[in-house]
């Protein structure tokens, strides 16, 4: 597929100009939230922390600028070749696209929980002991391999062209910013259907009955499709189930992979090591303590 680098890079320019024109005014809303949290007596932003998420958010921007990231298929590719009803009007494509991408967002994010291999780029995000929106851009750099496609093929076959998918990606993605914080309680009639800050503070948190639970990004209803979804009953604590001790996002980054080369070094058994990399984080990778 010749053309298929043209439109990748096509790709991550909207994303990279939709990333820099997004920073300030996630960080507009962080200092709203930080004003807001003062005026009720909240404490959601130890500046060790908030400077601890903000670096690993612009370390994870500088990473998809310099275009480093390997696409194990491409959906432009699925979309030649599985096509078999082009779906319209474009209204309709759109909120497939909307409705595929969500779905697809809610396995990913599940996988990221329950894959040893994926937590390990994952954990980063969960290493905060607040929840605030600065949490929102505490993302690893280590997420260089990308397969999401795989799970978009329902989009391909009705023939969903990329770029919408190019358009709606960072939108999507931006939608999830909002809920990160303690400040919004309940929503009422929302709570529903789609994921709220209430449904977002289960996912951070590290009670027992709340672990990997809420894995949705826009729409809650896959939580109550696939059953995971857990409704906010009691005070959350943020954090892993042993916190990490440290501010450092590149320490933080690396533990889990450390850990993971350790546990494979000290074993010839290929089973285990299928088991190490690609069954759940066990207790100690769930901890953060490597």
């Amino acid at each position: 597929d010749l053309h298929y680098p043209l439109r990748r890079q096509r790709q991550m320019c909207i994303r990279d100009r939709s990333l820099f024109v997004a920073i300030p005014i996630f960080s507009f809303f962080i200092i709203i939230e930080w004003y807001f949290s003062k005026r009720t007596g909240i404490e959601i932003n130890r500046s060790a922390d908030v400077i601890s998420s903000l670096s690993s958010g612009m370390s994870n921007i500088t990473k998809d600028s310099l275009k480093i990231g390997f696409v194990l298929v491409s959906y432009s590719w699925l979309v030649e070749h599985l096509t078999v009803y082009k779906l319209e009007p474009i209204w309709l494509a759109v909120f497939f696209a909307f409705l595929v991408q969500d779905f697809t967002g809610y396995w990913m994010h599940r996988l990221n929980h329950r894959v040893n291999i994926f937590w390990n780029r994952h954990v980063i995000h969960h290493s905060s002991e607040e929840f605030n929106l600065s949490c929102a851009l505490r993302q690893s750099i280590s997420e260089t391999i990308h397969f999401s496609a795989l799970l978009m093929i329902p989009a391909a076959i009705l023939g969903i062209p990329s770029h919408i998918f190019s358009i709606l990606a960072p939108i999507h993605l931006f939608m999830q910013f909002w809920y990160h914080t303690q400040i919004i309680g309940s929503m009422g009639f929302l709570e529903k259907f789609i994921v709220t800050p209430s449904h977002h503070r289960v996912h951070h948190a590290i009670n027992s009955e709340y672990l990997d639970k809420n894995y949705g990004q826009i729409l809650i209803i896959w939580d109550k499709m696939f059953g995971t979804f857990e409704p906010e009953h009691e005070k959350v604590k943020f954090g892993l189930v042993n916190n990490v001790n440290t501010f450092n996002p590149v320490k933080i980054t690396l533990m889990g992979w450390k850990s993971m080369l350790h546990e494979l070094s000290e074993s010839n058994n290929l089973s285990k090591h299928l088991k190490i990399i690609f069954g759940p984080p066990n207790t100690k990778h769930r901890s953060g303590i490597f």
